[in-house]
């Protein structure tokens, strides 16, 4: 009889058709021969990159064939979804009848009916991981001393005494359950997020690169940076990279930039747009490997998103804005970080990358496919 692994979804958003770790666990975890369910919340987001509530059905099978409960907060609406307290947690737990709970985050207040259905229930297997930062999460007076330090800190410890192990999905998120949540050190471990292998290997089929390149109207000899996600506040900095590529002279650099962008940033983002820097406007989650797979660099020098992570999966060498507990990236040679906000710093780094990249590349595709990819992470996801 196989095990049954239960994904709960409860700390954030839940987004179909995405390939977050949300998405990716669940779907290697069927493909390594469990048996899965996700119960969430009905927090989603559109096309837009817009938060919105998941329209139809509240039990569905989703595009991998897994059962999906989503479950609407109690009432008052307001409160409940500042505090994460949903309506049919104990009923859920109790018709999914999990042997292994794999909790995507701490952080909601129904972990309490979770601890009493572990009580219940001994012997089932349950981790946590943990998406919160200093970055993104605990940023204010409110949300560090009252959400993190004292609402989620109590769900981390009723959790606590039935979790094999909290990971963090970066290092820095491994320092904020034990610095922030006091959590023992010896259960708080790293677990990397990844890429999907199965839209790494569609991405490298040989006639991807050329295809795609043709469709940005650009050449074979060109070299290619891609970079893009959802431009906004959080990554302003698309805009320096944008200028720098722009300044560059030799004209076989081009930037091609996919992603939503922000409308107090259009008009400067338009302005910015040349034949050496190109908008392929906002992609779907498969599409994205494609066009890594078409790049000969892939730059960030916004804050982190998964979409780090997908990059190195694919073996394509990198540039990353540096920030502190987010070195994982860095396998030794096939990334470079980006230290300051500064056009020139920018300029600076893709010509020293060019120099390099085919070091930079055998590194990347040596180290980066093995240690990102989501088969091997869903498997060591559960021997902990």
């Amino acid at each position: 009889m196989k095990n049954k692994v239960v994904h709960v979804c409860l700390a954030n958003y839940y987004a179909d058709g995405y390939s977050y770790q949300e998405n990716m666990l669940p779907k290697f975890h069927l493909a390594l021969g469990y048996e899965v369910e996700i119960i969430a919340s009905v927090e989603t987001f559109d096309n837009n990159g817009q938060f919105t509530d998941h329209q139809g059905k509240r039990e569905y099978l989703n595009e991998y064939g897994i059962p999906v409960r989503r479950l609407a907060c109690q009432k008052p609406d307001k409160l409940y979804r500042i505090l994460r307290r949903y309506q049919g947690v104990k009923e859920a737990l109790e018709q999914t009848n999990p042997d292994v709970l794999f909790i995507h985050g701490c952080q909601f207040s129904d972990m309490d009916i979770v601890a009493d259905y572990l009580k219940k229930h001994p012997g089932i297997k349950v981790y946590v991981d943990n998406h919160a930062d200093f970055n993104n999460s605990a940023t204010n007076f409110l949300s560090k001393n009252i959400l993190h330090r004292i609402i989620w800190k109590r769900c981390a410890h009723i959790i606590e005494p039935f979790t094999s192990k909290f990971y963090g999905v970066v290092p820095a998120r491994v320092d904020f359950l034990k610095e922030m949540y006091d959590l023992p050190a010896d259960k708080c471990e790293l677990l990397v997020m990844g890429a999907d292998d199965d839209a790494v290997e569609k991405a490298l089929r040989p006639e991807v690169r050329s295809q795609h390149r043709r469709a940005y109207g650009v050449s074979d000899s060109d070299i290619v940076i891609v970079t893009g996600g959802k431009i906004d506040h959080n990554k302003p900095q698309v805009l320096k990279l944008m200028r720098a590529v722009n300044s560059i002279s030799d004209d076989r650099i081009k930037l091609i930039v996919f992603g939503s962008v922000a409308d107090n940033l259009k008009a400067e983002f338009e302005r910015n747009l040349t034949d050496k820097v190109i908008h392929i406007g906002w992609r779907k989650s498969e599409d994205i490997y494609e066009d890594f797979a078409a790049a000969d660099l892939v730059a960030f020098p916004g804050l982190h998103s998964v979409l780090w992570e997908q990059a190195v999966g694919m073996g394509v060498p990198c540039l990353f804005k540096y920030i502190k507990g987010f070195e994982h990236v860095d396998l030794g040679g096939n990334c470079l970080f980006l230290e300051k906000d500064d056009e020139e710093e920018y300029k600076a780094c893709i010509m020293r990358a060019l120099d390099q990249i085919d070091e930079m590349k055998r590194i990347a595709q040596e180290k980066g496919m093995k240690t990102f990819s989501y088969r091997e992470i869903a498997r060591r996801a559960l021997e902990g």
